[in-house]
């Protein structure tokens, strides 16, 4: 059971519908052994470098080879290489969920294998991706600005640096058409568009300035500061603004952000899109991480002055139980991205113009590529699984448990919380142990703190530097993650700290 034909003279189908049936469950049944054993493997992999192509043959096989023997090959030589994600001690970065629903979800749109460029490439695929979109904009309670029942309307992208990409693409190719041709040549528009973020902004978004072709001179770095939380400070981004008005360049774009990479901070919504609309300007809101927690009612506080904005964007591969790839994005005016990315090829005109033309989306022109994966499917499968009341839970358990974690660091004098926590991620470090050290000091007593944690392998952990400030972050939203694991990294965390510090007992 489970191998393929051992010769090439025998007839090979790719597809068979029974060896599909019984290989898919070895599959399954080798994906469910390794959640259920998840807790005995080290959390971030401590492979060196050169492990696998040092190991695995350098030809592919001349003759083809049975499913036992392949997952055997994964269980003895891709596990160790392996950092669990989805380890009830993966604090590190932001989690990538995952989940059943997800799971069967993935297999749907892996087995249909639609390429959905335009409406008739696949109906449903795009008509079920248009469907959840609005699910989610009710839930968010986005304005109906950005509805398809509006000039607005959303899409399912890769990643948050292509939302970047096509986001930056369209404001440009705005811009340029509103300018006077005449003027635009003499001016040499192009190498005077300028993009501003904050400090805290996630990096992809200067990636992504540099691959639309923004001069890097032109990438504004407002610089935040911890007395504002790492907000980005309306009035430094106004000056910034008006001395590249007065040298003559051209303000294009403000990326704002909802729950930063560093910290988790929130930029102000609402006066900072007043800036930008001032200045004609596309205000993009980057809400990666902490647009699923706006799902909440609670939490729907941080997202105020949306409106403002003309798109905004969110990752339900982050903390919605929807595995990577899915990014959503929103914009006011669709027509804003089809100008700017659309293709218009024979090939593809092929429904009846008259009567579909005007009445179908062709996601295609609304990204960077032509082809495209039903990843709506899997958004679905998880919606209509947990349904808004297991989703939201699924988020305030997460929250609940940071609360407990930051409640416990505020009751141990030797630590400092360093930023408000906002959402599921604490920043923390041992605080300064006199006024006489120094900042030096401290960050390299806390970088030596985060690698004998991480080193146990029970759990990991990233850090930041804010203000130059080593910060520990721990950022709880892994599916398995229960209250016990978070108390075991705390006892971990003191008895790591007392080492350091040689105390024998931590104030409690």
């Amino acid at each position: 059971m489970g191998s393929f034909p051992v010769t090439t003279t025998e007839f090979l189908n790719p597809l068979d519908h029974e060896e599909f049936r019984k290989q898919a469950h070895l599959v399954v049944d080798f994906l469910a052994d390794y959640y259920k054993n998840i807790e005995k493997y080290l959390v971030c992999s401590q492979v060196k470098p050169g492990f696998l192509t040092d190991t695995l043959p350098d030809s592919a096989p001349t003759q083809p080879q049975p499913l036992e023997a392949i997952l055997q090959d994964v269980q003895n030589h891709i596990i160790p290489g392996l950092t669990h994600w989805q380890s009830p001690g993966f604090f590190a970065y932001f989690q990538s969920n995952g989940s059943t629903a997800n799971f069967l979800g993935e297999m749907l749109l892996t087995g249909f294998n639609t390429v959905g460029f335009n409406w008739l490439a696949s109906p449903a695929a795009t008509e079920l991706e248009i469907v959840v979109m609005e699910w989610l904009l009710k839930l968010l309670q986005l304005p109906k600005s950005f509805s398809f029942s509006s000039e607005g309307g959303g899409v399912i992208h890769g990643s948050t640096c292509e939302s970047f990409v096509c986001t930056l693409v369209s404001a440009r190719q705005k811009k340029m058409n509103r300018i006077d041709s005449s003027k635009r040549d003499s001016t040499n528009l192009w190498s005077n568009l300028v993009v501003y973020c904050s400090d805290q902004t996630h990096f992809s978004f200067q990636k992504a300035s540099q691959i639309v072709g923004i001069n890097p001179n032109n990438v504004r770095v407002v610089q935040t500061t911890k007395s504002m939380n790492f907000q980005l400070c309306p009035n430094a981004l106004l000056k910034l603004i008006k001395a590249d008005v007065r040298a003559g360049l051209v303000p294009l774009y403000l990326c704002l952000t909802v729950g930063t990479t560093p910290t988790t901070a929130v930029d102000p919504l609402g006066i900072l899109c007043e800036v930008a609309k001032q200045f004609d300007m596309w205000a993009h809101v980057d809400a990666a991480y902490a647009g699923s927690a706006c799902i909440c009612p609670e939490f729907r506080h941080f997202l105020d002055g949306v409106e403002g904005a003309t798109s905004f964007s969110f990752n339900p591969h982050k903390w919605l139980l929807t595995s990577l790839d899915c990014c959503c994005l929103w914009v006011k005016d669709r027509s804003d991205l089809t100008k700017a990315l659309a293709t218009d090829p024979e090939l593809l005109k092929n429904y009846k113009e008259n009567e579909y033309s005007k009445k179908v989306v062709d996601y295609k022109d609304w990204q960077i590529a032509l082809s495209r994966r039903f990843r709506s499917m899997k958004l679905w499968m998880v919606m209509k699984s947990y349904g808004v009341s297991g989703l939201r839970e699924f988020i305030r358990r997460h929250v609940k448990m940071a609360q407990h974690f930051e409640a416990l660091l505020f009751r141990d004098k030797r630590f400092e919380v360093v930023v408000p926590r906002n959402f599921a991620t604490v920043c923390f470090r041992i605080a300064p142990l006199s006024e006489s050290s120094t900042e030096e000091d401290v960050n390299r007593l806390n970088k030596k703190l985060l690698e004998s944690l991480n080193g146990t392998g029970d759990v990991y952990m990233t850090h930041a530097v804010v203000e130059n400030i080593f910060v520990i972050r721990v950022a709880i939203g892994a599916t398995l993650t229960e209250e016990k694991h978070v108390n075991m990294l705390w006892d971990m965390v003191q008895k790591h700290a007392n080492a350091l510090l040689g105390s024998k007992e931590l104030e409690s």
